[in-house]
């Protein structure tokens, strides 16, 4: 939270800081509402929440738990918020899902993985249907990150990170600028064509 308020506080008074639970129906109701209020129309919309199960406390939680706060809020808080922010765009918006290149092209083993792929696996059907559903007034893309260095890459074990960049084609892990970058490239005007799609963000691994 106090990451997000610095950067409110860096891009002024006119930028609004929402929050909400969007792992229940209210919440995703209660930050719809707001943002369409704070900023009166909204032309671009990403589905970036998600449930943190493998640092701090989560690591330690049962398959059970770590599945349900997945579901709530990877996948249903993407499925609420999308239906709810269609229905008020105006013609040419955009939303952009989240999901996971492992959910795409080659999968991974072990138990967290196979959780988080098939949530993410969810979705991109979802956003797939739902592309389809909503055209032709609102595009709708997802993106699928590999490794990015986020708070688990930074805490990673050297060899594991080690192996990871040196499997990644382009040699490196990816940063949370790439993931940005591709982003704002599909909610321009230069991808006014594109909808329904999954791209990976993976540094040249395929399956």
């Amino acid at each position: 939270m106090q990451a997000a308020q610095a950067l409110a506080d860096e891009l002024g008074p006119t930028h609004a800081l929402l929050r909400a639970d969007l792992s229940t129906p209210d919440g995703c109701n209660s930050i719809v509402r707001q943002a369409f209020v704070a900023l009166e129309s909204i032309d671009v919309w990403v589905n970036n929440a998600g449930a943190d199960v493998l640092t701090g406390d989560a690591r330690r939680w049962s398959a059970e738990r770590k599945l349900e706060a997945l579901l709530e809020l990877d996948l249903k808080g993407t499925i609420r918020c999308s239906r709810l922010v269609a229905a008020q765009m105006r013609p040419g918006g955009c939303i952009l899902n989240l999901g996971w290149d492992h959910a795409t092209a080659n999968g991974m083993a072990g138990d967290d993985a196979e959780l988080f792929a098939a949530v993410k696996a969810g979705v991109l059907g979802f956003s797939k249907s739902f592309a389809r559903s909503v055209a032709p007034d609102v595009r709708v893309n997802v993106l699928c990150p590999g490794w990015i260095e986020t708070a688990y890459g930074a805490g990673a074990d050297r060899d594991f990170y080690d192996r990871v960049a040196a499997n990644t084609p382009l040699r490196r892990w990816g940063r949370p600028e790439d993931v940005a970058g591709s982003a704002v490239w599909l909610a321009s005007s230069a991808a006014s064509f594109v909808s329904g799609q999954a791209i990976n963000l993976n540094g040249g691994v395929v399956g």
